[in-house]
């Protein structure tokens, strides 16, 4: 009678064959979204700049509420596209990392969890647009996963991009720029934070054979 299988072809387990593999598929896939975004600004920027206005999230606004899913796909200029870039790269890899299935649900969850936020609460005068909610999102989802799931390396990334960032990720859920949605940031958090117990890992009875 022989109990479980090979460890190395587990995608969630760290350090195996397959979560490399399956880490190296999710950054080329990331990669492969940035330009996506940048064809996007640079087709908005030469019509003048129409997809800010028209699609964007305007708060309190039934007209602005479609923005809630296209905002994350706009920005406000390049350089705000490459201030998100690196970090939606980064922990989108991992998030992907563990599913295609559950990182399409939980990314449809924060980018509603984050636009509502800001709808429901931002400013009427404003026009918002930017992925930075679905960034903090992801922040939120893979601290969250990590200690249900137990998946200590998913704390491990969060640690990392703590220190690369610093007082930017806790600056960022607080108002303090009047230039910077904080409340997609927050609701974002909140949202990955909700996104990790709602399309968590079920745990399966361990595989066996008898013979």
């Amino acid at each position: 009678m022989a109990y479980g299988g090979s460890s190395s072809g587990d995608p969630n387990r760290f350090g195996t064959e397959a979560f490399y593999a399956s880490l190296g598929r999710a950054f080329v896939a990331m990669c492969a979204v940035i330009p996506v975004l940048f064809l996007i600004e640079a087709l908005d920027g030469w019509l003048g700049n129409p997809f800010d206005r028209s699609v964007g999230i305007v708060p309190h606004h039934i007209e602005g509420l479609d923005g809630v899913f296209f905002a994350p796909f706009l920005h406000h200029g390049f350089d705000h596209l490459y201030s998100n870039s690196v970090p939606l790269i980064l922990l989108g890899t991992f998030v992907l990392a563990a599913g295609g299935r559950r990182f399409l649900y939980s990314t449809l969850f924060i980018i509603f969890a984050s636009g509502l936020g800001v709808w429901f609460t931002g400013s009427p005068n404003t026009v918002v647009v930017g992925a930075s909610g679905v960034i903090f999102g992801y922040l939120g989802l893979l601290l969250m996963r990590g200690l249900v799931e137990r998946s200590w390396w998913n704390v491990g990334v969060v640690l990392l991009v703590g220190l690369l960032y610093g007082w930017q990720l806790i600056g960022g859920i607080l108002p303090s720029d009047p230039q910077v949605s904080w409340q997609g940031h927050l609701f974002g958090f909140l949202g990955g934070l909700v996104a990790a117990i709602l399309f968590r890992r079920r745990r399966t009875d361990t595989p066996y054979a008898m013979s």
